[in-house]
């Protein structure tokens, strides 16, 4: 959409509630959403942030056309309002460096999605809102676009409703590669399975980080026509981001056909290769080739591949190998990959997991009670309600957004 003037003498949100708290008048949230209407875009602007500000998530319908509004920074702060309405914890616009200094970060909704889906809560999404965003992927305004498509990535799940999904897989041809890629990473996480030739076809994209997302998409969607242009993409790069973005995918189809292709990466110098080899094992290795595993699972130099090969070992019958998987989760940085390990594996690790909430680390009782409230059920919540008043107040966070995580996936 085409630029307005800075509109630097917008009423901050703040603001408005102090005013009418001083004059006595609360908020009246429907003259609010009304102004969302508002043909002065320094009222429309004022109005979401108030809502945003105010966390009144009534608003994610009436705000969704300000998604394509004609004043881009009007379309930052909708997409803005609307990722908070969906977010567990709120997502830091700048981040600090040596406890002084500040840079700001790639953007809002980029940064989310790369935390993983368990950043935002599993609520519904109107229509209003995806087609929104799915129109704004189109917009002259780089920055717009591409916190539109991350911010679809983030706050939708699949399965990805038919009405949008075209729209969505057309992303993959879009001019811009950053959206190409984003687009590839996007359909990947909400498992677009329509979405195949589009991936295919990408493979071979001009740019770079473009075919990397789409072969690694190809994984995620656990497309098994494709495993043999994965091999080919595997034997042409040998080595690299291209190299492990198909090993990945291989991985994450699990096609019998790839055994010895994983076996034959077993000691490559790269780690990621060696992780996406470990885990292709894990989901169609015997137990002759997992058996190698246990003598190297404490050798390896890299905690990925220790993990890695910790899920390979529980899930071929080694149960304490989760008692390893859940010592991972003491890191900030290892607890993404160890929380998809407890998701493949599913409900049933739930019960089996419950006693390690009471580990003195309390980076393994944050992040294991966050992903127990992905994968467990009522009985869980007993468990995770003490929590709720741990001495660390991001372990009694992370207990207090699991259990309403549990509570909303039971609704």
């Amino acid at each position: 959409m085409r630029r307005f003037a800075r509109l630097g003498l917008f009423v901050p949100a703040l603001c408005l509630i102090a005013a009418a708290a001083a004059a006595q008048d609360p908020v009246r949230f429907e003259d609010v959403v009304r102004n969302l209407r508002n043909p002065d875009p320094k009222v429309r602007i004022s109005a979401v942030r108030l809502l945003r500000e105010a966390g009144y998530a009534e608003a994610i319908t009436p705000i969704a056309p300000l998604v394509a509004d004609q004043v881009n920074e009007i379309q930052l702060e909708a997409i803005d309002a609307e990722l908070s309405f969906y977010l567990v914890e709120p997502i830091p616009a700048k981040k600090h460096v040596a406890f002084v200094l500040e840079k700001r970060t790639q953007g809002r909704a980029p940064a989310a999605f790369e935390r993983g889906p368990l950043v935002s809560w599993p609520k519904p999404v109107p229509a209003e809102l995806l087609d929104s965003l799915l129109q704004a992927v189109d917009d002259e305004h780089a920055k717009v676009r591409v916190e539109a498509i991350y911010a679809l990535g983030v706050i939708a799940r699949p399965p990805f409703p038919e009405a949008q999904t075209a729209r969505l897989v057309k992303a993959l041809d879009h001019y811009d590669p950053a959206i190409r890629a984003a687009a590839a990473r996007v359909v990947g996480r909400l498992q677009v399975k329509s979405a195949s030739d589009g991936l295919l076809k990408s493979v071979n994209d001009s740019n770079a980080q473009v075919r990397y997302a789409s072969i690694r998409a190809l994984g995620e969607i656990r497309d098994t026509r494709s495993v043999q242009a994965l091999t080919e993409q595997l034997n042409f790069y040998q080595k690299g981001e291209g190299a492990w973005s198909a090993l990945d995918a291989l991985a994450r189809i699990a096609d019998p056909a790839s055994l010895p292709v994983f076996q034959a990466r077993l000691s490559d110098k790269d780690p990621f290769i060696r992780r996406a080899a470990v885990e292709g094992l894990a989901r169609v290795g015997g137990s002759k080739e997992i058996g190698d595993l246990e003598a190297m699972s404490n050798l390896d130099d890299s905690n990925m591949v220790r993990a890695a090969m910790a899920f390979a070992l529980y899930k071929k019958g080694h149960p304490n190998f989760l008692g390893r998987l859940i010592d991972f989760l003491d890191s900030d940085n290892d607890a993404p990959q160890i929380q998809a390990y407890f998701i493949e594996l599913g409900p049933a690790v739930a019960a089996q997991s419950l006693p390690r909430l009471h580990e003195p680390d309390e980076g393994v009782r944050k992040h294991l009670a966050t992903v127990l409230g992905a994968i467990g059920d009522q009985s869980t919540v007993a468990a995770l309600t003490p929590l709720k008043d741990d001495r660390d107040r991001e372990v009694a966070a992370a207990a207090t957004h699991a259990i309403e995580r549990i509570k909303m996936l039971q609704k």
